[in-house]
């Protein structure tokens, strides 16, 4: 028996529905943490053949955790999967799970983890030059 995971991901809580048949067989909430919800998935679902979240802010940390713990994760882009979406958390993931299981949808490529700590390093290294330059300009001023 095949089973269908999506997960919609938030800062705090992500939500996860499990289909199984052609019906949604598991809904519930846990922490926005990869390595609970991959033993989540182990745990409830350990015949998942796809586990799909959208792209947002924790995508890359997501799906590279997930992919190292054997999950077979699955990044879609949001703007593709917000057809299905209905603005609830359950109800989105619900919607993603059910595209898990259809097949309908665009995986995006997600950059390698350490391309995006280069990345957090440099915007954090432009905001403090920016930071600088408008304390020193304050001073400047008074």
């Amino acid at each position: 028996m095949e089973e269908y995971i999506g997960l919609d991901v938030s800062m705090k809580e992500t939500a996860v529905s499990i289909r199984r048949e052609a019906s949604a067989s598991g809904a519930g909430k846990c922490a926005s943490d990869p390595k609970i919800i991959a033993e989540l998935i182990r745990k409830r679902a350990p015949a998942a053949k796809r586990v799909v979240f959208e792209t947002g802010p924790l995508s890359v940390w997501f799906y590279h955790v997930l992919r190292s713990e054997r999950v077979p994760a699955i990044c879609i882009d949001a703007r593709h999967a917000k057809v299905a979406a209905n603005k609830t958390d359950a109800n989105d993931a619900d919607g993603l799970a059910h595209l898990a299981e259809v097949g309908f949808f665009r995986e995006v490529r997600v950059k390698g983890f350490d391309s995006m700590l280069t990345r957090t390093l440099v915007a954090a290294r432009t905001r403090l030059v920016r930071i600088t330059t408008e304390l020193s300009n304050q001073i400047r001023g008074s």
